[in-house]
Protein backbone atom coordinates (compact mmCIF):
# COMPACT_ATOMS: atom_id res chain seq x y z
CA UNK A 1 0.00 0.00 0.00
CA UNK A 2 3.18 2.02 0.55
CA UNK A 3 4.38 1.65 -2.30
CA UNK A 4 1.43 1.97 -4.23
CA UNK A 5 0.85 5.33 -2.52
CA UNK A 6 4.35 6.53 -3.03
CA UNK A 7 4.26 5.71 -7.14
CA UNK A 8 1.37 7.40 -7.15
CA UNK A 9 2.68 10.56 -5.67
CA UNK A 10 6.02 10.21 -7.59
CA UNK A 11 3.60 9.91 -10.87
CA UNK A 12 1.97 13.15 -9.81
CA UNK A 13 4.99 15.03 -9.46
CA UNK A 14 6.39 13.92 -12.17
CA UNK A 15 2.90 15.20 -14.12
CA UNK A 16 3.15 18.45 -12.43
CA UNK A 17 6.67 19.33 -13.28
CA UNK A 18 6.40 18.24 -16.99
CA UNK A 19 3.35 20.69 -16.64
CA UNK A 20 4.57 23.98 -15.08
CA UNK A 21 8.07 23.26 -17.89
CA UNK A 22 5.85 22.83 -21.02
CA UNK A 23 3.85 26.46 -19.54
CA UNK A 24 7.32 27.99 -18.89
CA UNK A 25 8.11 27.00 -22.64
CA UNK A 26 5.33 28.21 -24.22
CA UNK A 27 6.05 31.35 -22.08
CA UNK A 28 9.69 32.14 -23.97
CA UNK A 29 10.76 32.39 -27.31
CA UNK A 30 13.09 29.43 -28.08
CA UNK A 31 16.57 30.52 -29.04
CA UNK A 32 15.81 29.51 -32.73
CA UNK A 33 12.42 32.30 -32.31
CA UNK A 34 15.06 34.97 -30.43
CA UNK A 35 17.26 34.72 -33.32
CA UNK A 36 14.76 34.85 -36.10
CA UNK A 37 13.75 38.38 -33.94
CA UNK A 38 17.53 39.16 -34.36
CA UNK A 39 18.22 38.08 -37.82
CA UNK A 40 15.36 39.57 -39.21
CA UNK A 41 15.50 43.14 -37.47
CA UNK A 42 18.67 43.83 -38.18
CA UNK A 43 18.34 42.78 -41.86
CA UNK A 44 15.40 45.40 -41.76
CA UNK A 45 17.56 47.94 -40.01
CA UNK A 46 20.50 47.34 -42.55
CA UNK A 47 23.13 46.57 -40.13
CA UNK A 48 25.47 44.31 -41.97
CA UNK A 49 28.29 43.66 -39.68
CA UNK A 50 25.95 43.22 -36.66
CA UNK A 51 23.80 40.66 -39.28
CA UNK A 52 26.62 38.76 -40.19
CA UNK A 53 27.16 38.14 -36.77
CA UNK A 54 23.71 36.66 -35.74
CA UNK A 55 24.05 34.93 -38.88
CA UNK A 56 26.68 32.76 -37.43
CA UNK A 57 24.94 32.59 -33.82
CA UNK A 58 21.73 31.28 -35.75
CA UNK A 59 23.43 28.67 -37.37
CA UNK A 60 24.44 27.73 -34.34
CA UNK A 61 21.47 27.53 -32.18
CA UNK A 62 20.12 24.87 -34.98
CA UNK A 63 18.43 27.18 -38.03
CA UNK A 64 18.98 25.71 -41.61
CA UNK A 65 20.38 27.90 -43.87
CA UNK A 66 16.39 27.95 -45.80
CA UNK A 67 14.48 29.00 -42.64
CA UNK A 68 17.61 32.05 -42.72
CA UNK A 69 16.70 32.61 -46.53
CA UNK A 70 12.89 32.69 -46.01
CA UNK A 71 13.75 34.93 -43.01
CA UNK A 72 15.56 37.12 -44.95
CA UNK A 73 13.08 36.98 -48.70
CA UNK A 74 10.50 37.66 -45.88
CA UNK A 75 11.59 40.94 -44.88
CA UNK A 76 11.32 42.36 -48.38
CA UNK A 77 7.97 42.92 -47.99
CA UNK A 78 8.14 45.38 -45.73
CA UNK A 79 11.39 46.55 -45.48
CA UNK A 80 12.15 46.50 -49.56
CA UNK A 81 14.07 44.53 -51.93
CA UNK A 82 17.33 46.22 -51.76
CA UNK A 83 17.47 45.51 -47.35
CA UNK A 84 16.91 42.19 -48.44
CA UNK A 85 18.76 41.10 -50.87
CA UNK A 86 21.77 42.93 -48.63
CA UNK A 87 21.12 40.47 -45.74
CA UNK A 88 20.87 37.58 -48.44
CA UNK A 89 24.75 38.16 -50.05
CA UNK A 90 25.79 38.43 -46.09
CA UNK A 91 24.03 34.97 -45.31
CA UNK A 92 26.19 34.12 -48.70
CA UNK A 93 29.34 35.26 -47.37
CA UNK A 94 28.67 33.83 -44.04
CA UNK A 95 27.91 30.29 -45.56
CA UNK A 96 31.43 30.39 -47.44
CA UNK A 97 33.10 31.72 -44.81
CA UNK A 98 31.96 28.55 -42.26
CA UNK A 99 32.86 25.99 -45.20
CA UNK A 100 36.06 27.47 -45.83
CA UNK A 101 36.53 26.45 -42.12
CA UNK A 102 34.44 23.27 -42.50
CA UNK A 103 31.56 23.88 -40.73
CA UNK A 104 28.44 21.91 -42.43
CA UNK A 105 25.49 23.63 -42.02
CA UNK A 106 22.19 21.91 -42.07
CA UNK A 107 20.05 23.46 -45.99
CA UNK A 108 17.17 21.79 -44.25
CA UNK A 109 13.37 22.00 -46.14
CA UNK A 110 12.35 23.82 -49.28
CA UNK A 111 9.93 25.32 -49.38
CA UNK A 112 6.53 23.18 -51.02
CA UNK A 113 5.21 24.10 -54.47
CA UNK A 114 1.92 25.49 -54.22
CA UNK A 115 -1.58 22.76 -55.75
CA UNK A 116 -3.94 25.09 -55.16
CA UNK A 117 -5.88 25.85 -58.21
CA UNK A 118 -7.62 28.54 -56.38
CA UNK A 119 -7.19 32.36 -57.56
CA UNK A 120 -4.69 34.24 -55.75
CA UNK A 121 -6.45 36.91 -54.32
CA UNK A 122 -9.19 34.20 -52.47
CA UNK A 123 -6.31 32.27 -51.19
CA UNK A 124 -4.34 35.64 -49.83
CA UNK A 125 -7.65 36.71 -48.58
CA UNK A 126 -8.34 32.98 -46.71
CA UNK A 127 -4.83 33.18 -44.98
CA UNK A 128 -5.36 36.86 -44.27
CA UNK A 129 -8.82 36.24 -42.64
CA UNK A 130 -6.76 32.91 -40.61
CA UNK A 131 -4.29 35.70 -39.49
CA UNK A 132 -6.57 37.94 -38.12
CA UNK A 133 -9.31 35.21 -36.92
CA UNK A 134 -12.36 36.95 -38.33
CA UNK A 135 -13.55 36.69 -42.24
CA UNK A 136 -12.95 40.78 -43.70
CA UNK A 137 -16.05 40.60 -45.28
CA UNK A 138 -17.26 44.33 -45.15
CA UNK A 139 -16.78 47.33 -47.99
CA UNK A 140 -13.53 48.44 -48.49
CA UNK A 141 -12.27 51.42 -46.49
CA UNK A 142 -9.19 53.79 -45.62
CA UNK A 143 -6.29 53.15 -48.10
CA UNK A 144 -8.10 49.95 -49.63
CA UNK A 145 -10.97 51.76 -50.43
CA UNK A 146 -8.62 54.86 -51.77
CA UNK A 147 -6.27 53.00 -53.98
CA UNK A 148 -8.08 49.18 -54.25
CA UNK A 149 -4.56 48.36 -56.58
CA UNK A 150 -2.63 48.12 -53.51
CA UNK A 151 -5.30 45.91 -51.53
CA UNK A 152 -4.81 43.92 -54.23
CA UNK A 153 -1.35 43.62 -54.29
CA UNK A 154 -1.64 42.80 -50.72
CA UNK A 155 -3.84 39.48 -50.63
CA UNK A 156 -2.43 38.23 -53.82
CA UNK A 157 1.03 38.52 -53.27
CA UNK A 158 2.14 38.87 -49.46
CA UNK A 159 -0.72 36.75 -48.26
CA UNK A 160 -0.67 34.18 -51.00
CA UNK A 161 2.70 34.03 -52.57
CA UNK A 162 4.68 34.56 -49.07
CA UNK A 163 2.53 34.21 -46.34
CA UNK A 164 1.25 30.72 -48.13
CA UNK A 165 4.83 28.98 -48.07
CA UNK A 166 5.74 26.71 -45.53
CA UNK A 167 9.43 26.72 -44.49
CA UNK A 168 8.32 28.76 -41.66
CA UNK A 169 5.15 29.14 -39.36
CA UNK A 170 2.61 31.73 -39.19
CA UNK A 171 3.99 32.38 -35.70
CA UNK A 172 7.91 32.71 -36.94
CA UNK A 173 6.55 34.49 -40.00
CA UNK A 174 4.81 37.23 -37.36
CA UNK A 175 7.94 37.61 -35.41
CA UNK A 176 9.97 38.60 -38.57
CA UNK A 177 7.27 40.92 -39.37
CA UNK A 178 7.01 42.24 -36.30
CA UNK A 179 10.69 42.71 -35.82
CA UNK A 180 11.20 44.02 -39.73
CA UNK A 181 8.32 46.57 -39.05
CA UNK A 182 9.59 47.78 -35.65
CA UNK A 183 13.10 48.28 -36.87
CA UNK A 184 11.96 50.78 -39.71
CA UNK A 185 9.95 52.84 -37.27
CA UNK A 186 6.81 55.14 -38.08
CA UNK A 187 4.34 52.28 -39.10
CA UNK A 188 2.63 51.96 -35.39
CA UNK A 189 -0.88 51.26 -36.84
CA UNK A 190 0.82 48.06 -38.82
CA UNK A 191 2.98 46.79 -35.80
CA UNK A 192 -0.25 47.13 -33.74
CA UNK A 193 -1.81 44.76 -36.14
CA UNK A 194 0.27 42.14 -36.00
CA UNK A 195 1.19 42.35 -32.62
CA UNK A 196 -2.39 40.85 -32.80
CA UNK A 197 -2.01 38.45 -35.37
CA UNK A 198 0.57 37.09 -32.94
CA UNK A 199 -1.51 36.24 -30.27
CA UNK A 200 -3.98 35.45 -32.93
CA UNK A 201 -1.46 32.58 -33.94
CA UNK A 202 -0.27 31.05 -31.15
CA UNK A 203 2.37 33.31 -29.66
CA UNK A 204 1.51 34.15 -25.96
CA UNK A 205 2.05 37.53 -24.18
CA UNK A 206 4.89 36.60 -22.33
CA UNK A 207 6.46 35.62 -25.77
CA UNK A 208 5.95 39.14 -26.85
CA UNK A 209 6.83 40.96 -23.99
CA UNK A 210 10.29 39.13 -24.39
CA UNK A 211 10.35 40.17 -27.84
CA UNK A 212 10.39 43.88 -26.39
CA UNK A 213 13.64 42.73 -24.58
CA UNK A 214 15.38 40.75 -28.01
CA UNK A 215 14.69 44.16 -29.63
CA UNK A 216 16.49 46.25 -27.25
CA UNK A 217 19.92 44.37 -27.16
CA UNK A 218 19.44 43.68 -30.94
CA UNK A 219 18.76 47.43 -32.58
CA UNK A 220 18.62 49.83 -29.33
CA UNK A 221 16.50 50.84 -26.33
CA UNK A 222 14.20 53.48 -28.25
CA UNK A 223 12.85 51.31 -30.85
CA UNK A 224 12.38 48.73 -27.45
CA UNK A 225 10.21 51.25 -26.04
CA UNK A 226 7.76 52.13 -29.06
CA UNK A 227 7.23 48.79 -29.73
CA UNK A 228 6.36 48.35 -25.68
CA UNK A 229 3.50 51.14 -26.22
CA UNK A 230 2.32 49.46 -28.99
CA UNK A 231 2.00 46.14 -27.37
CA UNK A 232 0.65 47.75 -24.40
CA UNK A 233 -2.10 49.41 -26.02
CA UNK A 234 -3.12 45.62 -27.66
CA UNK A 235 -2.41 43.57 -24.61
CA UNK A 236 -5.03 46.05 -22.61
CA UNK A 237 -7.40 45.78 -25.29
Amino acid sequence: MKKLLYSTILLLTLFITATLANAQETDSLSKQQESIVQIAALTGKGALPALATQLHIGLDVGLTINQIKEVIIHTYAYAGFPRSIRGLQTLLTVLQDREAKGIKDKLGAEASPIRSNAPKYDRGKAILDSLLGTPQNGPQTGYSAFAPTIEIFLKEHLFADIFERDVLTYAERELVTIAVLNSIGGVEPMLRSHFGICLNVGLTAAQLKQFITVIESTIGEKESQDAQKVLDEVLKS
